[in-house]
């Protein structure tokens, strides 16, 4: 047993896993800054202030936030989310709407690990700041949909919801805290803790013993006003435009404080289902002043990275390829030929890689098919006195050939198109 080991909730990222996470990440910048989203990048670090706006209720800011004083006596956490990161930055930087930003990166929640669930995990997602439109909620809600159908994912549900305005969700709350009172008896112990402290995140629990009392729970619906409804209903006209296939889960509550109107989730039909959710988000008009700056609507979502990626495992589509090199250097002269040529073939574009200590030709050479490179360029004490080397396909049968130093970048861009 090693000394020292990843924490709890931590691991190691190893190739050809990160390999993938990288494509994951590129495909998702390929998919959404085709609509005219930038990247931004925030800081891991932020003010403990930021995230106790995303509700002083909810569990990532009570007891699963890794908060502490820095050394100059400032009192900070590391980033539990990115959507109250990105609205600061708004904030600071006062960028001209429509502000239309994706991002990439880990985030920190100290709960417990599970499959699919990490103490240090990564998230994609995307944000717009300043218009006030239902069909931008559309617009968001399918490029979260198009990113999943670029991946391969055939088993994805797309639930959606509407939360309501302020006011319409303060009634329903009202009604939602009357009826588990009422019924307090019959709740878990545990679902009795999340009442005092937030009556919607009752309707999250999973537990068997719950499920009664919540389903015969008041019903967002009843308590909507005319702009919710017809904002939600613009938002579903609009899913049907676009062919977009939606489940209305009037049950579907998210799990921060600061979304109302819409909010969605997007469901892996392949995952446990206390686990199943692979992403979602809503729309957060408030956030930005709550922050300090201007009344500006929001909405976006995040997709997390691992359960996405089991999702991907159990479907069997974007999976993880062994990252190969095209030409792999066998050199029986010492070494710098081999160090040369590498560099040369690398600096023009071509994979490259080579053998160390000065291994026997036999020895580079499995080391070489080893690699998954589909030529191998030889070089012994003959080549190197006479300015030539040998190209010897690795994979096809092909016959190998001399060819001149100088003429090797062009014949192996031939040889490997």
């Amino acid at each position: 047993m090693p000394e020292f080991q990843t924490s709890p909730g931590m691991r190691d990222v190893l190739p050809p896993e990160s390999a993938r996470w990288r494509r994951f990440v590129r495909t998702f910048d390929e998919t959404v800054s085709a609509a005219g989203y930038g990247q931004v990048v925030p800081p891991l670090l932020e003010d403990i202030g930021v995230f106790h706006r995303v509700g002083e209720a909810t569990d990532v800011v009570t007891k699963e936030m890794y908060d502490f004083v820095d050394k100059g006596e400032r009192h900070v956490a590391l980033r539990p989310e990115q959507t109250a990161s990105v609205c600061r930055a708004f904030v600071q930087h006062r960028p001209a709407t429509p502000w239309k930003v994706w991002y990439a990166g880990p985030n920190f929640r100290y709960e417990k690990p599970q499959r699919g669930r990490y103490r240090q995990f990564d998230q994609v997602g995307i944000e717009v700041l300043g218009p006030d439109d239902p069909l931008l909620d559309v617009e968001v809600i399918a490029l979260g949909w198009r990113f999943f159908q670029r991946l391969g994912l055939q088993q994805v549900t797309l639930m959606v919801n509407s939360l309501g305005e302020p006011d319409d969700r303060a009634r329903f709350v009202a009604a939602l805290h009357a009826h588990f009172e009422t019924n307090i008896e019959r709740l878990t112990p545990e679902s009795r803790v999340t009442l005092a402290k937030n009556p919607l995140r009752v309707l999250d629990s999973k537990r068997p013993e719950d499920a009664t009392v919540i389903a015969s729970a008041p019903r967002i619906a009843d308590f909507l006003g005319e702009t919710a409804r017809r904002s939600f209903s613009a938002v579903c006209d609009g899913l049907r435009a676009l062919d977009i296939p939606f489940v209305v889960n009037d049950r579907l509550v998210r799990g921060l404080d600061y979304y109302r109107l819409t909010t969605f989730e997007f469901v892996g039909g392949t995952l446990d289902s206390a686990q199943n959710a692979l992403g979602g988000g809503g729309r957060y008009d408030g956030l930005v002043e709550d922050l300090g700056g201007p009344a500006t609507p929001g909405v976006g979502f995040a997709i997390g990275l691992d359960r996405t990626l089991l999702a991907c495992d159990d479907e069997k589509v974007f999976t993880a390829d062994v990252e190969r090199v095209d030409v792999f250097v066998v050199d029986t002269t010492g070494g710098l030929n081999a160090l040369l040529l590498t560099d040369q073939l690398r600096e023009n574009g071509i994979r490259a890689d080579r053998a160390y200590e000065n291994r026997s030709m036999k020895s580079q050479m499995k080391a070489a098919d080893r690699s998954g490179a589909v030529v191998a360029v030889i070089i012994g004490p003959d080549e190197a006195e006479s300015g030539t080397v040998v190209v010897r396909p690795l994979r096809d049968g092909g016959e190998q050939s001399s060819v001149s130093r100088s003429d090797l970048t062009n014949t192996l861009k031939r040889v490997l198109s």
